[in-house]
């Protein structure tokens, strides 16, 4: 592609790079000249006209971004692809679910030329219908059809995905301490994990409130009957000996993961009972605000539950927020 000034009278075909104020208008930037356009300006007393001129072998914006975009999705994306439009395509859910992004692949596309690039949502993040997933944007009005094929190939098979909810229903299961009253925390409690759950289209099937004991959050856990089980506990799990995965182990199951690097979120514990997943929620899961169990629950909601080592990888932005209430004794600043 060619770029730069012209004369009016060699503009015929050529794509306007800026807008021109004309009598009765504007011709708008990304037009391309046709005689009534030429007509105009030269009306207009316009002499000279910035334009981007396609050249053998280009491949306009618009054309470009949709064959990139379907090159992302694949085959089983189960995402919209929105007309392209000034070389932009927005790629958005279909539903509720999470998205996977195949990280390697989207930084081999925006390694190919710096004037096609792909920016996406951080992989597994929980969407909605209709939220934007990605957005492909060819900078030029025109790229060369051999770095957009080398673009197709990098994306081949497909580096987005939107994944939807596999489980439809959970137990959330309380533990308190005797002569407790916490009937109002465990409102709260109960209304900011079924608000989670709903966020996915999991209904919260059940709710059970029992002893701060092994014995009796065994019973429950061997009890439950839905396809996920949500454990809140009174005091917070604070060894892989404690109440909570003590119990899930006398029921049958077993601990896959206890602690993570994510902060609120620490305390969390990831299990299950024969192919039901188990998740011990740490104390901040009362609270609405994100933290590290949302990021564990929406991935096994969608069926993709993050292993060991996917949990141990989470420290990296897992900084969620600084605890007001943890203050580094030697740190005199105030924040």
């Amino acid at each position: 592609m060619r770029f730069g000034p012209r004369p009016i009278t060699e503009g015929m075909g050529a794509i306007l790079a800026h807008s021109v104020p004309v009598e009765g208008g504007v011709i708008r930037k990304g037009t391309r000249l046709g005689a009534d356009h030429i007509a105009a300006l030269q009306a207009a007393g316009v002499a000279e006209v910035t334009v981007a001129a396609m050249e053998t072998g280009d491949v306009d914006e618009n054309t470009a971004a949709a064959r990139l975009a379907h090159a992302l999705c694949g085959a089983d994306a189960d995402l919209e692809i929105e007309a392209a439009f000034t070389g932009r395509v927005n790629l958005r859910s279909r539903g509720a679910g999470i998205v996977s992004v195949d990280a390697a692949k989207i930084a081999a596309v925006n390694a190919i030329d710096p004037r096609i690039t792909v920016a996406t949502l951080p992989p597994w993040q929980r969407v909605s219908k209709g939220m934007m997933v990605a957005t492909i944007k060819i900078i030029p009005y025109a790229v060369p059809e051999a770095a957009l094929l080398a673009a197709e190939e990098a994306a081949r098979g497909g580096a987005l995905a939107h994944i939807a909810p596999q489980i439809s229903s959970a137990t959330l299961i309380l533990t308190s301490h005797e002569g407790q009253k916490a009937a109002a925390l465990e409102a709260k409690s109960i209304a900011a994990v079924e608000a989670r759950l709903a966020a996915l289209h999991v209904d919260l099937k059940d709710t059970h409130i029992c002893p701060h004991d092994k014995a009796a959050l065994e019973v429950e856990i061997a009890q439950a009957k839905s396809s996920l089980i949500l454990i809140l506990t009174a005091s917070a799990t604070s060894d892989i000996d404690d109440v909570m995965p003590a119990a899930l182990r006398g029921a049958g199951g077993q601990v896959t993961r206890f602690g993570m690097p994510v902060d609120p979120g620490n305390l969390l514990v990831l299990g299950a009972l024969a192919d039901i997943p188990v998740i011990g929620l740490p104390g901040c899961a009362r609270s609405p605000a994100l933290n590290g169990a949302d990021w564990v629950l929406e991935r096994v909601i969608c069926g993709h539950p993050p292993s060991a080592e996917e949990i141990g990888a989470m420290g990296v932005g897992g900084l969620l927020k600084e605890i007001p209430t943890r203050p580094q004794p030697r740190d005199g600043r105030r924040r």
